[in-house]
């Protein structure tokens, strides 16, 4: 007679780990693992290295994690005495020398050069896209008459048309008074600072909220000169409004870039963590919106005291004015800090304070 046994089903759970830490690599393993990026930074360190600012203090910063990790888990191997000596002597190496980055001479002639050297590709777009816009609003104008007036408004338009008929196509910039007007020059210097401000800080939507201000701006400018071109005023409208424009729109387009550079730092966050990127990023982008705030005062001062005699003003001495505003603030920007990086190129002390104080 036959016995029917009952099926047994067997059940097997593999178990993984929720935390690899727990579950270290060997020793060796972690030896293999890191060794070519431990003898790349050590290269560094004793010979001419072709390694960027940028990628020594990565390197910098993934040695020291790589010996907080072998002192916790390989309390008594050779490696720490090993990684201890590298960190050792590139943390000589950095912070060894005087800096010359601190007070506030340094924030002028070393920081802000520096971030805007480190950063420089996104100011380079600003400009591209403003640039950009100014065409659109010169074309846009072209083509369609009333483009104008929908842009820049009735009100405006109408003023403007009525100052060319008196005489003083540039009316809008006269003051109160001959000397210049000081409330004048309070509220464009409050209104410029808050619209800085502003485009910055609508940045932190991704740079989406910077590069709105950036079209606006843009395409304002273009649809305005263009309206003077045609009425027969282009060159007194270029003496006139770049006389304080040239610093104005120039801070301007520098405040976008920071506002987009803060923007896109949690999207692009590299070797560290979301937060820690848009802590590093949004700092350096702040430092160089502080740096606009002189120029914008001086954009204003200009404005409120010099622009209103512009048609009257001898040729030459306008010309100065503008191409001197332009050349300086172009200077400062966009030329001094190529001059600052080569000096310094070998300094990463600039990168760890603000990367290497945010991992920590």
């Amino acid at each position: 007679m036959a016995i029917k046994l009952p099926l047994i089903h067997l059940t097997f759970y593999i178990y993984i780990p929720l935390n690899p830490e727990k579950f270290p690599l060997r020793e060796a393993a972690f030896i293999k693992q890191n060794k070519e990026k431990w003898l790349e930074f050590e290269k560094s360190l004793y010979k001419t290295s072709e390694n960027k600012p940028e990628r020594l203090a990565e390197l910098f910063i993934q040695v020291n994690n790589d010996l907080a990790y072998a002192q916790t888990y390989y309390p008594k191997s050779n490696v720490i005495k090993y990684l201890n000596a590298i960190t050792a002597t590139a943390y000589h190496k950095i912070y060894g020398k005087k800096k010359s980055g601190k007070g506030f001479t340094g924030f002028w002639t070393y920081e802000i050069p520096m971030i805007m050297y480190r950063y420089r590709h996104y100011f380079y777009f600003s400009f591209f896209v403003f640039f950009l816009m100014i065409l659109i609003g010169v074309f846009s104008s072209i083509y369609e008459p009333e483009f104008v007036r929908s842009f820049l408004g009735d009100t405006y338009v109408d003023m403007t048309e009525d100052n060319i008929q008196n005489g003083d196509p540039l009316a809008v910039y006269n003051n109160a008074t001959t000397f210049g007007d000081f409330n004048s020059f309070f509220r464009i210097a409050l209104n410029n600072l808050r619209v800085g401000l502003m485009s910055f800080l609508y940045g932190i939507f991704g740079g989406i909220g910077s590069l709105y201000f950036m079209l606006v701006n843009g395409i304002m400018v273009g649809s305005f000169q263009y309206m003077f071109f045609e009425k027969g005023h282009f060159f007194l409208s270029l003496r006139t409004i770049w006389m304080h424009g040239a610093m104005e729109i120039f801070a301007m387009c520098i405040e976008i870039g920071a506002g987009i550079l803060m923007g896109t730092s949690y999207l692009f966050p590299g070797i560290l963590t979301r937060k820690q990127a848009f802590f590093q990023k949004g700092k350096a982008a702040l430092k160089i919106v502080i740096s606009t705030i002189p120029f914008t005062i001086s954009a204003a001062l200009i404005e409120g005291y010099l622009t209103q005699y512009a048609n009257e003003m001898p040729i030459p001495i306008a010309g100065i004015i503008v191409l001197g505003t332009l050349g300086f603030i172009f200077w400062y920007y966009l030329v001094f800090p190529h001059f600052v990086y080569k000096r310094n190129q070998n300094d990463i002390s600039y990168l760890l304070k603000e990367i290497g104080n945010e991992k920590a």
